[in-house]
């Protein structure tokens, strides 16, 4: 290492980067400071930084090179599992992608040909190597092999091995003794144990953790890409201590099991800032706790990255730029609204234009849009943010969601004096979210003049792009999807197979929608409150394509299976 610094030192003189009198200065630096190395002197002075230094030995050696905290996803688990942990870290790589029989590894020694050498003979496979900074290598081997201490299957395999006296069918009294607050000798292994949960399921890409105490086990499921997925377990006994552990994290009260709880959980991981929300809620055999992981990259999606095609872009972009209204988005619980709408704003967020929202909670900061954090308790609802608001003077509200009547009327006024307003319902399509106001005793006149555009979605996941296939539809599943020949003539049906890089051929999500703007037919039929089936024929008439006809569309263009399709759009 200390001769690599060398080089690097001998190539910023080479190309000017440095001179002789900074470099004496580092120098100075480093023995006064008793630093490890010139270069961390260097980098101290910020003279240079990790990405330059990089930059600098991809450029001499010929290399890519690779930041892992920009990096868009995580490195898949499989492609991880492809190098075993002692020999990532013996030789100090990390692997990152599989492709057509190639493995790609990041290290921070350009020059270390022997390690490759070494890795192609033990993993027998072609090896190819990409530079990174040393600082996020170590990062990244703790981050996907565990630390020191471990990782999550070596934590549970260590308590297998532990005998205690602990009664395995533990009560629903949660003990208070973790993170220092008693003298349990189990603390430090549930601190770490819950930390590594939670970095795993981030980096398998979930979205949201469950801890299930059930009568003779404690069950935790990752959900990714839309599913649940059972992970290995710890025993029953340490399920109190874990739930405490989270309990603290959470900011909840630790001796309150009879009521529902809320909190929030922040932790640091591979250079990123996790944002938990945290449900606890008490049910037969302890307390029941969800934690939805929320990644701010998330929510600066481009609306194409959506899943929008171009022609429901150009709705979308048609309804961004009305100057007032209201624009609806509906969908039941975990269908994307809330990623959609944060997308809008980002789209919409300029210094201009003054944008507020009022939400419960606030999800995601935004930078340049002032967030609202309905707190109910202290009399700051949806109606007492939304009247204070509109004395700011904005010209964008997004309300979290439309919960009633009042919060409905006073969101229709601002529409009516010029804002343009954003908001939420949970209907399960986009022509219910007018009856769904109606059923409210929102008067239809106001909803005719306010509202202009509803949008229903979903989310279903896409197909791995490294292993998908063709696949040739079934008699049952032409029959079921009501496909015609000419149609699948058109089409190019896949499938996954699955593969390193995905889950079950599957890799991500993409959202489905129904969108439909309001127009002089449909605003006669809120006149007369019209079922939602009648306002959502003639939606259809108008150009709205159904939630199953916009994933078909996908299906048939490679981009989902039609199993997806059929598990997303029973209803229709």
């Amino acid at each position: 290492m200390v001769g690599q610094d060398d080089f690097i030192i001998d190539l910023m003189l080479a190309r000017g980067l440095i001179n002789e009198e900074i470099l004496n200065q580092a120098k100075e630096k480093q023995h006064d400071e008793s630093l490890e190395s010139v270069l961390e002197a260097l980098q101290l002075m910020k003279v240079v930084t990790d990405s330059d230094i990089t930059q600098l030995l991809a450029a001499e050696y010929g290399m890519d090179t690779y930041d892992f905290e920009n990096a868009k996803e995580n490195i898949p688990e499989e492609v991880i599992k492809l190098i075993p942990a002692k020999i990532a870290k013996r030789y100090e790589v990390v692997p990152i992608s599989m492709n057509s029989g190639i493995l790609r590894i990041a290290m921070a020694d350009p020059a270390d040909i022997e390690s490759l050498d070494v890795i192609r003979h033990l993993m027998k496979m072609d090896v190819e190597g990409v530079i990174a900074s040393r600082k996020q290598i170590n990062r990244a081997l703790d981050f996907y092999y565990g630390s020191e201490e471990g990782t999550v299957d070596q934590f549970l395999s260590d308590m297998t091995e532990v005998t205690t006296d602990i009664t395995i069918g533990a009560t629903s009294d949660v003990t208070t003794e973790v993170d220092g607050q008693g003298d349990d000798e189990d603390a430090a292994p549930i601190i770490r144990f819950v930390s590594l949960m939670i970095i795993e399921a981030f980096r398998t890409r979930s979205s949201d953790i469950h801890l299930e105490p059930m009568e003779k086990r404690f069950r935790i499921r990752y959900r990714i890409d839309g599913v649940l997925n059972e992970v290995e377990s710890p025993p029953k006994y340490l399920q109190n201590k874990i739930l405490s552990r989270l309990k603290l994290m959470a900011g909840m009260d630790l001796s309150e099991h009879r009521i529902p709880q809320d909190g929030r959980i922040r932790i640091t991981a591979m250079g990123r800032e996790l944002d938990l929300r945290v449900s606890d809620i008490p049910i037969t055999h302890g307390e029941s706790i969800v934690m939805r992981i929320l990644d701010k990259s998330g929510v600066m999606l481009g609306i194409s990255e959506l899943g929008f095609l171009e022609d429901d872009q150009e709705i979308i972009y048609k309804i961004l730029n009305f100057p007032d209204g209201i624009f609806l988005v509906t969908g039941p619980t975990g269908s994307g609204k809330t990623t959609s709408l944060y997308s809008f704003l980002h789209t919409l967020n300029q210094p201009t234009r003054k944008i507020i929202t009022a939400e419960d909670p606030v999800e995601y900061e935004l930078s340049g849009i002032n967030q609202v954090q309905i707190a109910s308790d202290i009399g700051l609802t949806f109606v007492a943010a939304l009247r204070a608001m509109l004395r700011q003077a904005p010209n964008i509200i997004m309300v979290g969601e439309i919960r009633d009547s009042e919060t409905g009327e006073i969101a229709i006024n601002a529409a009516l004096t010029g804002h343009l307003v954003f908001s939420t319902l949970h209907t399960n399509d986009a022509p219910s979210a007018i009856t769904r106001l109606i059923d409210m005793k929102i008067k239809p006149f106001l909803i005719a003049s306010s509202l202009r555009a509803v949008m229903a979605q979903r989310l279903l996941r896409r197909l791995c792009k490294q292993c998908k296939a063709p696949h040739v539809l079934t008699e049952v599943e032409i029959e079921q999807l009501e496909i015609s020949p000419d149609f699948i003539k058109k089409s190019n049906f896949m499938k996954g197979a699955g593969c390193s890089e995905c889950k079950k051929g599957y890799k991500g999500r993409m959202g489905i929608y129904e969108i439909f703007i309001l127009d002089e037919s449909i605003e006669d039929l809120i006149y007369g409150k019209a079922d939602a089936s009648v306002i959502g024929h003639r939606a259809r008439e108008i150009g709205m394509r159904t939630l199953r006809q916009d994933a078909l569309r996908k299906a048939a263009m490679g981009m989902t299976t039609v199993q997806e399709v059929m598990r997303l759009t029973v209803s229709d």
